[in-house]
């Protein structure tokens, strides 16, 4: 178990946007396994989004914990908006107090334990985002609120506003962006983070080697790291990942998550999967110890080549 300012959860989380269709068709029956799977064994934080495919992945998560909801720490994000020109941010009051009611009905649920804003709109002062999320824990819907990918500079905005439990933002192996600014700011504040992305999008892990590999509707087939050189930069610092790994007789995804989990007690990893299978190869990392020696061969690999995403998601990110 570790800690999100005061909220507890376990330190492998389970995300579900590929349970909305994020990667490519989904099964409902495989996904309403996974997440029997995850609270089976321990894994408390949920984590899904009212845009992951519409609402689709609340929807099966709803139904996944009819009867379990107590086992769950349950967290969902709003903010980000799909239309007809693609993604939109709106963090405006407005919308805020009408998303969490949509949630909260298509997660069978009345509250839930950690809300995020899914990323920060510039035309809305944060201190507005926050506020009105802060009144829905007053009014009981919320019991957490939580920021993604926000700068340290905005963080210091909001909890000045009101507490946040956690910061979930792009972290692992090869992407390490956090670490000058944000985790110092995170650790000053009290506030937790979570590593969204511990396995590269699967690259990490080695389920994902070419674009050329994934389904249509697959996000991650216009991923810039799978592309070109950076694929052929990446696929060797996969590669690297993997040899390390087989010496310590574990996953690619094992050690991956290890490193992350390695980090501090106030960092937790939510590895996304539709496959119960996955989520018990996940889970067991959270009991892997890396010696001094493997943590520095590990952090020697260096990062990633390419963007993390397209440029107009690049835009939707404040690092600032």
């Amino acid at each position: 178990m570790r800690k999100l300012g005061s909220l507890g959860v376990g330190a492998v989380g389970l995300g579900t946007m590929g349970m909305g269709g994020s990667y490519g068709p989904a099964d409902e029956s495989e996904s309403v396994h996974a997440v029997h799977r995850a609270l089976d064994l321990g894994v408390t934080l949920l984590d899904t989004a009212d845009f992951y495919g519409g609402g689709v992945s609340e929807e099966i998560v709803g139904r996944a914990l009819r009867g379990r909801r107590e086992q769950a720490v349950l967290a969902t994000k709003t903010g980000s908006v799909r239309g007809p020109g693609g993604m939109s941010v709106d963090g405006g009051p407005a919308h805020i107090r009408r998303a969490i009611d949509g949630s909260l009905r298509r997660l069978g649920t009345d509250h839930v334990d950690l809300y995020y804003l899914a990323r920060v709109d510039p035309r809305v002062p944060i201190e507005e985002s926050v506020g009105a999320m802060a009144e829905l824990v007053a009014a009981g819907k919320v019991r957490h609120l939580g920021l993604c990918e926000a700068s340290a500079a905005t963080l210091r905005r909001a909890c000045a506003v009101h507490p946040i439990a956690a910061l979930q933002s792009e972290y692992s192996l090869w992407e390490r962006h956090v670490e000058a600014s944000i985790l110092p700011a995170l650790r000053e504040l009290g506030v937790g983070l979570v590593a969204y992305r511990p396995l590269g999008s699967g690259f990490l892990g080695g389920s994902v080697t070419s674009p050329d590999q994934l389904p249509e509707g697959d996000f991650r087939r216009g991923d810039p790291r799978l592309q070109g050189d950076n694929l052929v930069l990446n696929r060797a610092l996969a590669g690297a990942v993997a040899e390390l790994a087989g010496a310590k007789g574990v996953t690619p995804a094992q050690l991956a998550l290890a490193w992350v989990l390695s980090r501090g007690e106030d960092v937790v990893a939510i590895p996304g999967t539709r496959r119960a299978s996955r989520v018990e190869e996940n889970a067991s990392a959270a009991g892997l110890v890396l010696t001094p020696g493997e943590l520095e061969a590990l952090e020697a690999l260096g990062t990633a080549s390419g963007d993390r995403y397209p440029e107009f998601l690049m835009r939707t990110i404040d690092q600032t």
